[in-house]
């Protein structure tokens, strides 16, 4: 295949090619709800599994949905990216069968890094935690080779 021209049809193009290699994601019951240019939207339902000692969604699983969203909007320019550095405020906990939305959003790219926010919310809207990523491209593309 090659190289979409349309900077949307490019990065729905790497996202198809993500998710079918995206073990990972898909197997935390990830759902990828929307691409485009340096943002992307996933969520997931927080299932039995996903649920620590008090009662509420372990830390790790919207660590794993923020950073998700963090990689789908960092690939979708058609340069393969992975993350260099992240951080996470936790502000209300995720609870037991409600669906989180991680939103992901490009802030800058300058050579091979790139700074990415992710705001993850509840069902009702309410921020859940608060997620900054820095990427690395690896100089490789998704449609032919090197840069």
């Amino acid at each position: 295949m090659t190289e979409p021209a349309d900077p949307q049809a490019l990065a729905e193009a790497c996202a198809e090619v993500m998710w079918a290699d995206d073990r990972a994601s898909r197997g935390l019951g990830m759902m990828l709800d929307h691409v485009g240019p340096g943002r992307a939207r996933l969520s997931m339902r927080v299932g039995d599994a996903m649920v620590n000692g008090l009662g509420i969604c372990h830390g790790g699983f919207i660590f794993a949905l923020a950073d998700s969203a963090m990689a789908f909007a960092s690939n979708s320019h058609g340069e393969h990216a992975v993350a260099q550095q992240a951080a996470i405020t936790f502000l209300r906990p995720g609870k037991h069968g409600e669906r989180l939305t991680a939103e992901a959003v490009e802030r800058a790219r300058a050579g091979r890094t790139g700074l990415y926010d992710v705001r993850v919310t509840a069902e009702d809207g309410a921020v859940v935690a608060e997620f900054r990523g820095h990427t690395r491209s690896l100089g490789t593309k998704f449609f032919g080779g090197e840069k």
